[in-house]
Formats: C-alpha cells, sequence, structure tokens
C-alpha cells in the first residue's frame, strides 16, 4: 500500500483533508469553521460567526427569500483515544489507495467537505432562478454537551423570525455502501441515575445493615426485564441499558450506605418519556427503596414522513448509486432533534459508520465526491421547485 500526503484533484477531499488537520475536539473548532467561513463568503453567502460560552458555531446563507434548505454538520470530533493504536497519524489526513484516514473522517468533516463544495457550485449558477434561499450550519459543540451549539443557533434564528424549511444533516447514516440508508427520524434519550440508601455496616453482622446492592441488583433485574413496547412501522423498540453501577467504601468488609444505578432508554413515540418515568418509578415503590432519582431527557423523538425532502433524496440516491435507499430512524441522538421542532422537513444521510470514533477512522474518497455530488443535486432540485 502507498501513503500520499498529495493534494487531490477532488475538491472534497481536499477541503476535507485540510479539516482533518486540525485537531477540533469538542468544544474546539480550530479555526475550521474561519476557513469554512472564507470559502463561502468568497461565493456570496452572508456570514453570521455565532459564538455561546467556549463554542463556535457559523451560519451562512445565500439568498433572503423562503423556504430556507440548510446543510448542517459539526466541525468537533471526539477524541483520538491512543495515537499508537492507529495506522496512520490521526490528524495527518493520509490518504492510502483511496481511502482518506483522520479522526473525524467520517464523522463528520468529510460531509462537511462535501456540503461546502456543493454549496460553492451551486453558487455559481444563477441563483435568481431559485424559489429559496441556501444555507450552512455548523457547530463546534455536537460531539458534547450540545447545549451551546445547534440547539443555541436555532433559538436565535427562530427569535428574529428565521427558519429552516429543510435540512440535509450530514451525519453518517450509511452502512454498507454510500446511499443504502438515510435517517428520517430518531428515538428519543432518557437517562437516569438512582441513588440507593441503605445502611452502613459490618459485613460480619448484616441484620444491624440494609445492602443498598442487593437491593439495587433486585431493582435491576426487574427494570432490564421490561418489554417497553416493540416500536412501530418507523421506530425500533424502546430499550435499556444500564451504564453505570457503582458502590462501596473501599474496604471488603464495610456494607456501603448507598448505591447508584445509571441507565439510559432510546424510546420510541410508542412509549412517552412520562411513561417511562412513571413505570421506573412505580418499580421504586414496588422493591420499597429509599431513593434520590434524576432524570435528563436530552431527545425527543421525531420523524420526517414523505414529503419534498424524502421523496428528492430518494430520486438522487436512486439515480447516482441505483440503490434504494432505506429510510429508517436507528442511531443514536443527533443534532436533528434541535432543528426538527422549528417545523422543518430533516433528513440525515452521509458516508458509511462503520469506523466512526473508533481506531483508523476512515472515509472513501469516491464517496467524497458522489456525496457532494447527491447533495448538490438535491438542494437544485428543492431550490428551483416552482411551489413547495
Amino acid at each position: 500500500m502507498t501513503a500520499t500526503s498529495a493534494n487531490s484533484n477532488n475538491t472534497s477531499l481536499a477541503l476535507a483533508r485540510e479539516l482533518l488537520k486540525r485537531p477540533s475536539i469538542t468544544p474546539h473548532d480550530e479555526g475550521c469553521q474561519a476557513l469554512i467561513a472564507a470559502r463561502l463568503e468568497a461565493v456570496g453567502f452572508t456570514i453570521e460567526h455565532m459564538r455561546f460560552g467556549d463554542v463556535d458555531n457559523l451560519w451562512a446563507r445565500l439568498g433572503t427569500s423562503g423556504p430556507v434548505l440548510a446543510f448542517a454538520g459539526h466541525t468537533d470530533v471526539v477524541p483520538t483515544g491512543a495515537v499508537s493504536d492507529w495506522s496512520h497519524d490521526p490528524w495527518g489526513a493520509t490518504v492510502v489507495d483511496g481511502t482518506l484516514f483522520g479522526r473525524g473522517s467520517a464523522d463528520m468533516k468529510g460531509s462537511v467537505a462535501a456540503m461546502v463544495t456543493a454549496c460553492e457550485r451551486l453558487a455559481s449558477e444563477n441563483t435568481d432562478s431559485w424559489n429559496g434561499s441556501l444555507a450552512v450550519l455548523l457547530t463546534s459543540d455536537e460531539e458534547g454537551p450540545a447545549r451551546d451549539g445547534t440547539k443555541r443557533v436555532v433559538n436565535a434564528l427562530t427569535q428574529r423570525g428565521e427558519c429552516i424549511d429543510y435540512c440535509l444533516l450530514g451525519e453518517p447514516s450509511s452502512t454498507q455502501q454510500l446511499g443504502d440508508v438515510m435517517r428520517v427520524g430518531r428515538r428519543g434519550s432518557l437517562g437516569a441515575r438512582v441513588q440507593i440508601h441503605g445502611t452502613q455496616g459490618h459485613v460480619a453482622y448484616p441484620d444491624l445493615a440494609d445492602n443498598p446492592i442487593h437491593r439495587a441488583a433486585r431493582f435491576v433485574n426487574e427494570l432490564i426485564a421490561i418489554e417497553w413496547d416493540q416500536g412501530d412501522a418507523h421506530f425500533p423498540p424502546t430499550s435499556l441499558q444500564v451504564s453505570n453501577l457503582n458502590a462501596g467504601t473501599g474496604a471488603t468488609n464495610v456494607i456501603p450506605g448507598t448505591a447508584v444505578v445509571e441507565f439510559n432508554l432510546r424510546y420510541s413515540p410508542a412509549t412517552p418519556a412520562d411513561v417511562i418515568q412513571t413505570r421506573v418509578e412505580a418499580l421504586i415503590e414496588q422493591h420499597q427503596l429509599k431513593v434520590e432519582i434524576e432524570w435528563l431527557d436530552s431527545a425527543r423523538p421525531f420523524l420526517t414522513g414523505k414529503g419534498v425532502l424524502v421523496d428528492t433524496l430518494r430520486e438522487v440516491i436512486k439515480e447516482q448509486t441505483g440503490l434504494d435507499v432505506e429510510a429508517n430512524t436507528a442511531g443514536g441522538t443527533s443534532d436533528g432533534r434541535f432543528i426538527v421542532p422549528s417545523g422543518a422537513q430533516l433528513v440525515e444521510f452521509g458516508p458509511i459508520n462503520a469506523s466512526i470514533h473508533a481506531i483508523d477512522e476512515h472515509i472513501d474518497c469516491e464517496d467524497l465526491h458522489s456525496l457532494s455530488s447527491i447533495y448538490e443535486t438535491v438542494a437544485r432540485r428543492i431550490l428551483t421547485l416552482k411551489e413547495h
């Protein structure tokens, strides 16, 4: 195999490599958005940098009329893990036999590069024929708390009467080959931290203590056995995973006084968050547990049904890849949860997701070109519709 650092004639690849060389671990952007803003401004976009706290956000728009079609994504990435485990420098943007390696290549600097180059080509056309505007929304806070990123930008836009009507979010949705899957929604995410109180004591005198670990074990055993629902035509079933069980004093001969259980549910609309909370709290009461419980409903489920965006993307994928794309709502959460409530039709579509967050994250260089072409064609078709 031959590794190279030479620039490619593929502009999406060249931009992706520039972005990958910047170690933009959440919430740091490391100049990615400034680079993108300069390119978009050069082709006529109005640029607005929106910084909240430690988070950089970019809102770029070409046109003033509605409806607005926005490409959305993030410039932040997760940490690399042990650099010594990588076959290539995670910040080196190395190309080997048509594959681009680097942290963020698939999630999602590759998609961002494809979006930007698609926008550049679109902006070179006669935009006077458009029925609407083209926009780009980027944040450096998607992989982290997601408090000062897309959520804050959408709120700010809404307050001044600006909204997104169609949104292509570049999350890596494909599984086996580019174009086989698009996400038309996501399940909700509900987390809980349950602190169970007992009575500390000596392990030799259990009758004088109340072991919260034992109580937690019985509670968790019943909790994980619950079948919440069977999903529906659009959503997989609600699932629960215990993510942490913590107790102990550091000594093996001491029964601890407290135990903490943390779990998360990815829930479908078939079982709303309030129903889940009520059932869990009833189970706690049934087991006569003394607890303090904290809930975090960080994402509500959403679904974009058949419509202009879904139908257009489906048609373009078929034309350019030959694939009949599967539309599903699998996977984790995304920033789509902050954009959809304002009324946008939103679809997530991006490269193969097999290597995201992993050692040797990578993307096929040809997929970058194909992805950019799909984004460009979808945007052009929607923006030139006579009626929406």
